[in-house]
C-alpha cells in the first residue's frame, strides 16, 4: 500500500487531497496546526490515517515529521501544502516576515527533511508541493507572498537538479494553481478565474500520478502565466495588478486577513 504524508491538511486543498488519496487506497499521514479535522479523517478511515499537530515554523517540526513517517511505516510521497498569504499594502513588517518565515524558511526546512529521509532510506519517492502562479512575478499587493512562492519554485528546481546529480530517483513536482476557493480567501471577495477544490484536486492528483515536473492549474492560468513571463520587468513594474475585487489589505497589527495559498493560515481576531 502506497504511503503519503500531506503537510497542511487541516483545511482547503490539503484536506481535500487527503480525502482523495484515501479514496484511492493510500495510507495517509496528515499534519497541521489544527488537529480536529485530522482526527475526523482518522475516524472516517480507521487504520489508514495517522495524524500529528505540526507547526512548520518550529524546529521540532522535522522530528514530528519523522515520527509520523515511522507511524506510517515509510513514505513514498511527501506533499507540502502548508502556507500563508496576505494582501499587505501597508507593508506591516511582522506580516511580511511571517509570510517569508512560513512559505520560504519553513518550506525549505520541511521539503529538505522529506528529501533527506527518502535519500537516506533509498526510497525513489516523490516530493510534490503546492506553490502558486503568484510566484511568476513580484506582485505589489502580494509582495512577500509572491516572493516566497518564487523562492519555493526555485528551491524545488534545485532539489530536482540535486536528485538528477545524485541519481537518487526522487521526483520533484511543483504544482502552481491560480486562486482556489477555500476558507483561506478573504470572505466576500471575488478573485479572477477563481476555482473550486472539486475542480482543482483531480488535476493535482493527475500531476502527481504523472510525476510532472511543473503543473500550472488550470489551462487558463497556464496561458496567463505564459503572458506574464513575456512582459519585461520595467513594464510589469508600471502595471496595476488587482488580486480581487475588494481591497482586503492587512488592516492592523494583530489582525491577519487571509488571502490565499496553501493551508493553515493563522487568523487572529
Amino acid at each position: 500500500m502506497k504511503k503519503i504524508v500531506i503537510m497542511g491538511a487541516s483545511t482547503g486543498i490539503g484536506n481535500a487531497l487527503a480525502q482523495a488519496f484515501l479514496k484511492h487506497g493510500f495510507e495517509v499521514g496528515v499534519a497541521g496546526r489544527r488537529t480536529e479535522p485530522l482526527r475526523d479523517l482518522q475516524q472516517q478511515y480507521p487504520g489508514l490515517v495517522h495524524y500529528s499537530d505540526i507547526d512548520i515554523t518550529k524546529a521540532e517540526a522535522v522530528h514530528k515529521l519523522q515520527r509520523i513517517v515511522e507511524a506510517l511505516g515509510g513514505m513514498d510521497i511527501y506533499v507540502h501544502v502548508a502556507g500563508i498569504g496576505y494582501e499587505n499594502l501597508s507593508l506591516e513588517p511582522e506580516a511580511e516576515a511571517a509570510v517569508v518565515d512560513t512559505n520560504a524558511t519553513s518550506f525549505a526546512r520541511m521539503t529538505a527533511a522529506a528529501y533527506r529521509w527518502m535519500r537516506n532510506h533509498g526510497v525513489r519517492g516523490q516530493i510534490a508541493a503546492v506553490t502558486s502562479v503568484a510566484g511568476t512575478k513580484g506582485m505589489a499587493r502580494l509582495s512577500a507572498y509572491s516572493a516566497s512562492k518564487a523562492f519555493a519554485q526555485a528551491y524545488l528546481l534545485a532539489l530536482r537538479q540535486l536528485s538528477n546529480n545524485e541519481r537518487s530517483g526522487i521526483t520533484i513536482t511543483d504544482i502552481r494553481p491560480g486562486w482556489v476557493k477555500t476558507p483561506l480567501l478573504a470572505p466576500g471577495a471575488k478573485y479572477p478565474m477563481e476555482m473550486t477544490t472539486d475542480y482543482v484536486v483531480p488535476q493535482i492528483l493527475r500531476a502527481i500520478a504523472g510525476r510532472k515536473s511543473v503543473a500550472v492549474i488550470d489551462w487558463r492560468w497556464n496561458i496567463l502565466v505564459g503572458l506574464w513571463r513575456l512582459l519585461p520587468n520595467w513594464l510589469w513594474a508600471h502595471m496595476n495588478v488587482r488580486v480581487s475585487d475588494k481591497d482586503v489589505a492587512f488592516p492592523a497589527p494583530g489582525k491577519n486577513v487571509p488571502l490565499a495559498g496553501g493551508d493553515d493560515v493563522p487568523h487572529k481576531e
